[in-house]
């Protein structure tokens, strides 16, 4: 077999191990190592590996991962959401959809302080479903409005799979967060359009919220929205202004959040011990998952494999169109198997090749692909952000009502997908103003 064809049977394995359940950091390791092995000998391999890992998972632009990851989970565990959702709530509870709506607008606020998807539908989950289904919402558009919300994590800076693009894909991480504020803003302000749009036309899918508040209600209420606001006004202040950089900021996040929480009292031994070890495990997960992939790069770039897959696509045409369509479709087809970084750190091998030959803006492509990762958090059969609400509800929601609920805002993120490409002047502004 040539080398070619080595890499291709690689591929094909990686993706059925995939299907089988094989952890992904594992499945690529073993793949690369017997790839390599086939080409050469295993003594080259092995020398490829043990070069590998510490060179570039000790990169300090990586740090940043860890701290936001560490970050948000502070602010989950010790409840620092719960104030700006009731605030919010007194407010928007008349609209059409008004609980729904908050819950969209709290989600956004919260992946702005966490940069995790997960998080914000683990912490959002458990707060903002019982009160829509306490108040006769229907049980899909209650979980669907989390479970699509929460993805604005993986966009609103600071953003983890934005780290690892721009860490991979060598883009400044900045201009990342700076284009990722505009179009995960016009996520969530489309989801609201149509939430209000669809409860207008059939009101029995938001029930009867009666919501009178006082003034002093009303000023109670903005007593402990404070949190989440200052650390985004902190951390994105910051990163914006040029005053620190990414990396800088995710450790100046980490202790911001632990000291809000200290002055707000709710930071207990239980609260702190749960949120490092919950960071400490996503970070492991990624790190494995990284090193995987920096395993299957190398295997790759010996075999051929990139260089062949963009001739193939550019041979087709070198329209930035085409090369877009073709991106999404691997995305939206892989997206319903593996999760969002798995998928991220699997492909980009692949991908960055492609977009360096068709000269097209990595910041802007990178923004494109995390909308598409977006996409895959709540696309069955996998729908990491589906599952989250599922085991925090304990099923009091089942699986196929939830993926049900998601079905409107799945063809929110398609729309909000062809507005950024059509305009990727939304993207490139906030960067351009900047750099």
């Amino acid at each position: 077999m040539s080398n070619l064809e080595i890499g291709i049977a690689g591929v094909v394995a990686a993706l059925l191990l995939i299907a089988l359940r094989v952890p992904i950091g594992l499945t690529l390791g073993l793949v690369s190592i017997a790839g390599i092995g086939f080409m050469f000998n295993m003594d080259v391999a092995w020398g490829v590996i043990s070069a590998t890992p510490f060179d570039y998972v000790g990169q300090w632009e990586l740090s940043a991962a860890p701290m936001f990851l560490l970050m948000g989970f502070i602010c989950s565990s010790t409840d620092m959401t719960r104030g700006l959702f009731l605030a919010l709530r007194l407010y928007l509870a008349r609209l059409p959809g008004g609980l729904a709506i908050t819950s969209v607008g709290a989600c956004a606020f919260f992946a702005a302080a966490s940069g995790s998807s997960v998080a914000t539908a683990s912490a959002m989950s458990r707060m903002a479903v019982p009160e829509m289904l306490d108040n006769g919402y229907d049980r899909g558009l209650a979980t669907g409005t989390i479970a699509a919300s929460g993805t604005l994590g993986s966009l609103i800076p600071p953003s983890v799979l934005l780290i690892l693009y721009g860490v991979y894909a060598q883009v400044s991480v900045g201009q990342l967060f700076m284009a990722g504020f505009i179009p995960g803003l016009l996520s969530a302000l489309i989801y609201i359009a149509m939430i209000m749009i669809r409860v207008k036309l059939n009101p029995t899918l938001a029930g009867a919220v009666m919501i009178n508040p006082t003034a002093e209600e009303r000023r109670e209420a903005f007593r402990d929205v404070w949190p989440l606001p200052l650390l985004i006004l902190v951390v994105l202040g910051g990163i914006f202004s040029g005053i620190f950089s990414p990396t800088e900021a995710g450790a100046l996040g980490a202790f911001a959040a632990l000291l809000i929480a200290m002055i707000r009292r709710r930071l207990t031994r239980t609260a702190l011990i749960d949120a490092v070890r919950q960071a400490v495990i996503a970070t492991a997960s990624i790190f494995i998952i990284l090193i995987g992939s920096l395993f299957f790069t190398r295997f790759l770039a010996l075999s051929g494999v990139p260089r062949a897959f963009a001739d193939a696509i550019l041979s087709v045409s070198t329209e930035t169109w085409w090369i877009i369509f073709a991106v999404a479709v691997i995305f939206l087809v892989l997206g319903m198997l593996i999760d969002s970084i798995g998928l991220l750190l699997l492909t980009l091998p692949i991908l960055v090749p492609l977009v360096n030959d068709a000269d097209i803006n990595p910041v802007w492509f990178g923004i494109i692909v995390i909308k598409l990762l977006e996409v895959g958090l709540i696309t069955p059969p996998i729908g990491l952000n589906v599952y989250m609400i599922n085991g925090a509800l304990n099923n009091r929601v089942t699986l196929p009502e939830i993926f049900k609920g998601i079905t409107w805002f799945l063809a929110m993120d398609i729309l909000a997908l062809i507005i950024l490409i059509l305009f990727p002047a939304l993207t490139l502004w906030l960067p351009s103003l900047a750099f």
